[in-house]
């Protein structure tokens, strides 16, 4: 069987909408000798090259990388020469869900960003992002800047439960109230929502890889956590770990490549 380690980015690989940590080429260089690598995100492709363009133009860990933005639910393969990764398969949230029910799931977003119009935190712009097979919500907005996202995160867990939890549970108050059904809101990265149909979570990135042997490193494994169900999936085999900071992903990525190696 081929082995495969897929991994979350912000947190994991990277602090939060940033660049790779350096560090962790050398070891995902080794990973490489002995498994292929997936970097499942809930993250579009524009970010994927935003942070982590290091490890897609690497000589040598590029040919072993496959990228899975959107929970998976697009699957870039890697490139066997010289060429660029290519889009192998994705899914369309707006056939799935239908226009109807997708138009009315923007007009409850609208309406509670309007709730978000405060002075007691940056409002940045690019608050609603369609990804072709998700939805992201980020009240302060993907513009903000490291210092607006460390105030909002303050903020947030000023409260408890979160205010994010909390706003989690009023949308799919709204959500349901709307007969807008199979749709999941998760907790995504450190100041947004992914909303997302029933099942299209990173445990889809799974589908892409029959017959493998898999391991899942991710930060966000808890409850409301979008790593949380590729995260429990994956734990009945203890090939799932949870990690805070990416030079823990490293240690792990370390103890991941011996256990692989024990399977010889």
């Amino acid at each position: 069987m081929k082995n495969i380690v897929l991994y979350d980015m912000d947190g994991t690989l990277t602090p939060p909408r940033q660049s790779l940590e350096e560090s962790l080429i050398p070891i995902l260089e080794n990973l490489s000798e002995v498994s292929e690598i997936g970097i499942v995100t809930g993250s579009d492709f524009n970010y994927l090259k935003q942070q982590v363009g290091a490890l897609i133009d690497h000589p040598i860990i590029r040919k072993k990388l496959h990228l899975l933005p959107c929970n998976g639910t697009k699957h870039y393969c890697p490139p066997k020469n010289n060429e660029n990764h290519q889009l192998v398969s994705s899914n369309d949230m707006l056939k799935e869900l239908g226009r109807h029910h997708f138009q009315r799931l923007m007009l409850i977003l609208i309406e509670q960003q309007s709730n978000f119009a405060t002075d007691r935190f940056p409002l940045t712009g690019h608050f609603i992002d369609y990804r072709g097979s998700m939805i992201n919500w980020c009240p302060i907005g993907r513009n903000a800047t490291t210092e607006d996202r460390q105030f909002f995160v303050e903020y947030d867990t000023s409260f408890e439960p979160s205010l994010r939890e909390r706003y989690i549970g009023r949308l799919q108050h709204y959500i349901d109230l709307q007969k807008i059904l199979n749709v999941e809101v998760k907790l995504g990265g450190d100041t947004s929502f992914d909303i997302f149909p029933t099942g299209w979570d990173k445990t889809y990135s799974i589908k892409h890889f029959p017959f493998y042997n898999h391991w899942f490193v991710g930060d966000r494994c808890g409850h409301n956590g979008n790593d949380k169900e590729i995260y429990d999936f994956l734990k009945q085999q203890n090939r799932a770990y949870e990690t805070h900071s990416p030079k823990q992903t490293g240690e792990i990525t370390k103890a991941i490549i011996n256990e692989i190696q024990d399977l010889f």
